[in-house]
């Protein structure tokens, strides 16, 4: 019976009644700006939910509110601080915890958690909800679990320092003018030798990791690696490897390093 009845308005504004399944009433809180209807969440009291109302209305209503304001009023939650500061100041709604900037973007993860990003990745990101789990930012993506740093070309094994870099030493910083992506190619990772330089070593898994070479050029270890793995499906491996695809590189050019490139796979 519960299941299907509506909402009941209350005498405080932007607040309802509503019910679960179970026929437990909570209490809904919205608000309308700019011809804009927004959920404000949903309370167990109807007191709180009353106090969320208010401090939208006041979040809206007074340029002089910042998010430097939150820790005074936590009645809404933290994202949604967020969302009507850059509804009211840019105009824009977005359900994603984002701030509109000079030419790109902050996404508010947690007050501690600030991510910048260029506005060419707005798009995309508005439309995710970035999570944290034991320092490791990820998205959810038709039910699996994203890497963010996966969006720029970064591998989940990569290591900071050694296959790529925030150039200026924020590791929040996800501007591409910020990355410096030394390894972008699947199976391959950079190690260092004793005087300092790098070399890239391939692997590949069958029953293990197994050595396929090292190389002193990036694009030479990335075709070796699809060249083990066309090795590995011609000996009947029903393994499904990711390849590598190599921008700009010319199929000719693609085709004499493949056919002069060694691997140590028999």
């Amino acid at each position: 019976m519960s299941k299907n009845k509506p909402c009941e308005k209350l005498n405080n504004k932007g607040v309802f009644v509503a019910f679960k399944k179970d026929g437990t009433k909570y209490f809904r809180s919205s608000i309308t700006f700019k011809r804009k209807h927004i959920s404000l969440g949903s309370f167990d009291r109807e007191c709180d939910a009353a106090a969320a109302y208010q401090t939208a209305r006041n979040i809206l209503d007074n340029l002089e509110i910042s998010l430097n304001d939150y820790d005074t009023y936590e009645c809404l939650t933290y994202d949604k601080w967020v969302c009507l500061i850059n509804f009211r100041d840019n105009g824009i709604y977005f359900a994603a915890p984002i701030l509109l900037g000079n030419r790109m973007f902050y996404y508010h993860l947690t007050p501690e958690i600030i991510l910048k990003f260029d506005m060419d990745d707005l798009f995309f990101l508005s439309n995710k909800k970035l999570m944290v789990r034991k320092g490791h930012i990820f998205f959810a993506d038709y039910g699996s679990q994203i890497s963010l740093p996966s969006r720029f070309g970064i591998k989940p094994y990569s290591v900071i320092g050694r296959d790529y870099n925030f150039l200026n030493g924020d590791i929040y910083d996800f501007r591409r003018e910020n990355l410096d992506i030394k390894n972008i190619y699947h199976g391959v990772r950079l190690e260092k030798q004793k005087n300092g330089s790098y070399i890239y070593a391939v692997k590949i898994h069958i029953n293990g990791d197994v050595i396929v070479g090292r190389y002193t050029d990036a694009i030479e270890a990335a075709i070796a690696y699809n060249k083990a793995v066309d090795f590995l499906k011609s000996r009947g491996s029903t393994k499904k490897y990711l390849t590598n695809y190599i921008d700009d590189l010319p199929p000719s050019v693609y085709a004499d390093i493949y056919s002069k490139i060694e691997i140590n796979i028999k």
